[in-house]
């Protein structure tokens, strides 16, 4: 009945997540309102990492792609279960540090990283740097040549794979910001380069075709050509590359549509492709590094919302209105994103007529789902968009001034505040007169 494991419908026809009642949830904490399933997210790591460890002989890492949602609370759970954190900004390196996470499981991505960011890096010890490009690399050899260190890093390549995604989330082509190429030679030259420089050790190799990605058959072209790349570099730069990250990009069920697959699935064939891919390329078999973000929490998560009118156009459309949008879901209005949702508080009713669901912020473009068949909706109904978990608080933003919801995690029947509500007093409290 629904896109997330982890949802049901009580005795009085509510929608339950994590074993909360959403409309208790709803009333105690208020709306808009994230809830994450902590039970689940943890599942998911451990799914993550029992295959990794199952098929790389556990000679690899899961490191939790923090961009999807970045938090003390998310880092915490990350370190609590064996996981590494991926971080793309000064903001998540702070966060992480901050969250006691250790920094020999940090990876540091970004296209763009600046001088005072590389420098929180190199001063922290983060375990690894993903180099994007050739000025990265020698303000990285400077800074930490400053602090007379040596850092590991990786060089993010692009090994020119369509992953049939939105042209928004691929990066896995020679025509992206991300990551050099391997067509022009761009990146046997960083390889090299780096090579001679006494500030960085080059120690693997990146790359991610993209995200939402349902079919396996492009990470498994991904791994063979990087583990082509990883011969090719022994053979003319005579360097041993001893880390292999493959990013990540598995697809999740928004709607009904989706089919994804089992993510251990993922591993397990992509396994079988590094390690004939190593004997075939005479080269030892990688440390293997993977990447999730979407498919941990993306399904754990909830918004909750309260319908605060009803627009009836005649032989148009239905609007329904609701007390968020895209201040906290801003993925339709840039990918045009689909999303399932339920009517919380009468969660078993049917479908039964057509609507648009909009947010409050003043653009026609604030949609949260365009002509959903739904049950019947009425002011004061709480709705629940489902699969919130990724990409939601954490592509949120204060447009027209409207606070951030509060993140409320919940697990076998309890419920705590992880993010606090912003409140007005927050959003002016940078402003100077």
């Amino acid at each position: 009945m629904f896109v997330s494991e982890n949802l049901s419908v009580n005795d009085k026809n509510r929608l339950v997540i994590g074993k909360n009642d959403t409309i208790e949830l709803a009333e105690k904490f208020g709306t808009p309102l994230y809830v994450m399933d902590e039970d689940l997210i943890r599942k998911n790591c451990r799914t993550y990492k029992n295959a990794m460890d199952k098929y790389y002989d556990g000679k690899g890492l899961v490191l939790y792609a923090n961009k999807a949602f970045c938090s003390l609370y998310t880092c915490r759970i990350a370190k609590e279960e064996g996981l590494g954190i991926d971080v793309v900004s000064g903001g998540e390196l702070y966060t992480a540090i901050k969250a006691d996470f250790p920094m020999d499981k940090v990876c540091f991505h970004g296209n763009n990283k600046t001088y005072d960011e590389l420098e929180l890096a190199v001063k922290n010890n983060v375990g690894h740097i993903i180099v994007d490009n050739v000025y990265e690399l020698d303000t990285l050899n400077d800074i930490a040549g400053k602090y007379q260190k040596i850092m590991k890093i990786m060089f993010r390549i692009k090994p020119g794979i369509d992953a049939h995604t939105h042209s928004f989330v691929q990066t896995g082509q020679i025509d992206s910001k991300f990551g050099v190429a391997l067509e022009n030679g761009e990146a046997f030259d960083i390889i090299e380069k780096a090579s001679k420089l006494e500030n960085v050790k080059v120690t693997g190799l990146h790359c991610h075709i993209g995200s939402q990605i349902f079919d396996i058959e492009p990470f498994c072209k991904a791994a063979e050509v990087m583990m082509g790349l990883i011969g090719e570099v022994k053979n003319k730069i005579g360097i041993e590359i001893e880390e292999l990250n493959l990013g990540g990009g598995y697809g999740i069920m928004y709607t009904e549509k989706d089919d994804p697959i089992e993510y251990d699935k993922y591993i397990e064939k992509i396994s079988v492709i590094v390690k004939s891919e190593a004997q075939k390329h005479n080269v030892k078999l990688p440390f293997i590094y993977m990447e999730p973000g979407r498919s941990i929490v993306a399904s754990a998560g909830i918004t909750l919302y309260t319908v605060g009118g009803v627009k009836d156009i005649k032989n148009v459309r239905k609007y329904i209105s609701v007390d968020g949008g895209m201040g906290d879901n801003p993925r339709y209005i840039l990918y045009q994103s689909e999303y399932s949702a339920v009517v919380a508080n009468k969660a078993n009713a049917e479908p039964c007529e057509k609507v648009t669901v909009a947010g409050k912020c003043c653009e026609s473009g604030d949609i949260l789902l365009k002509d959903a068949m739904m049950p019947k909706i009425e002011v004061g109904d709480t709705l629940a968009v489902l699969a919130t978990g990724a990409y939601n608080y954490s592509m949120a933003s204060n447009y027209n001034r409207i606070p951030r919801p509060a993140v409320v995690a919940v697990s076998n029947g309890e419920a705590k505040i992880v993010i606090k509500r912003e409140t007005y007093e927050d959003l002016i409290k940078n402003d100077i007169i």
